[in-house]
């Protein structure tokens, strides 16, 4: 841990005392050095956040219905593993009822991203189906729970017994250990040989070309990370032949307006799902701000099923 002056909120921006801050993969990749903060951000790690509002502006705030003292969680530029914390006001979210600032520091990351790009860019509807790779990942669990609240069949990925088990007790409707089993062969089974309409993909590398000819006619495969490596091999001819989307985004350089529509979206839609009951939290582990190193060892073991979370 460090001193810093509290950061100060400019026009449009509110300052968070923070409680709880979500740990996600593009803060490891940070810390690496691969991952620089956008123009402009705290070069802190951390991009969600949990706690009160302590400051900001008067009329940004009454603007989206918050004020002075409401509990939100956030998603943040970057500057999120601190006691304070700034954030457009337009990223703030509700706390939603029941749940605690831990467990509130886990939505905003993963929920932004999965309604970005599932629900956004690759316009997964009711009745279709959903692959997601990295099914007990922070993501992942997320997108099961939102996919299935939305209406569609979910299937996952996943490396070990346990991270199926966990994703099905979620609502996924099958669950692929890869290390056992072709994801390929497998989702052509599960969908009667047709192919499934949607892949969130965090992986890249060869589960891209894969992943070209697990979709179904007229199918749409989102990428959000590379973990796999950034080439790929795919079969052109199949992408004509089955008239497929390939898309792909990262949320951090995304402008602010982009954002502030993505967190009404969430209002609108998401929040209702969550306060119904058909969104929980996954937590894997609670660890207080001083052992935020144990956190990324913990997050680079991979063996972590759900959303890992510092505590201040």
């Amino acid at each position: 841990l460090a001193e810093r002056p509290d950061p100060v909120p400019g026009p449009g921006e509110c300052l968070i005392r923070v409680a709880a801050s979500g740990v996600n993969r593009p803060d490891v990749l940070q810390r690496k050095g691969a991952y620089p903060p956008p123009p402009g951000a705290s070069d802190l790690p951390g991009l969600e956040v949990a706690g009160e509002i302590v400051a900001g502006d008067s009329q940004a705030l009454l603007a989206h219905g918050l004020q002075i003292g409401d509990e939100v969680c956030a998603l943040a530029n970057g500057g999120g593993y601190a006691e304070r914390c700034v954030v457009p006001v337009g990223q703030c979210l509700p706390v939603p009822r029941g749940w605690s600032m831990a467990e509130a520091a886990t939505l905003p990351e993963t929920c932004f991203t999965v309604w970005a790009n599932v629900f956004d860019r690759a316009q997964l509807k009711a009745g279709e189906t959903l692959l997601i790779h990295g099914g007990s990942s922070g993501i992942g669990v997320t997108a099961i729970q939102m996919a299935r609240a939305m209406g569609a069949r979910v299937l996952v990925t996943v490396g070990s017994a346990d991270k199926a088990e966990a994703c099905r007790a979620l609502g996924a409707d099958v669950a692929i250990n890869y290390r056992e089993q072709d994801f390929v062969v497998a989702a052509k089974a599960a969908t009667d040989g047709r192919g499934v309409d949607v892949i969130l993909d965090m992986v890249a590398g060869d589960y891209i070309g894969r992943g070209v000819q697990a979709l179904a006619d007229d199918g749409r495969l989102a990428l959000i990370a590379v973990q796999g490596g950034v080439k790929s091999e795919i079969d052109a001819g199949l992408v004509l032949r089955k008239r497929l989307t390939i898309t792909g985004s990262t949320l951090r350089p995304r402008s602010a307006a982009f954002k502030r529509q993505v967190a009404q979206a969430l209002r609108e839609v998401v929040w209702p799902l969550i306060d119904a009951g058909h969104i929980k939290p996954v937590i894997d582990c609670e660890l207080p701000a001083l052992r935020a190193a144990d956190a990324h060892a913990r997050m680079e073991s991979n063996q972590h099923i759900g959303k890992i979370v510092l505590t201040w």
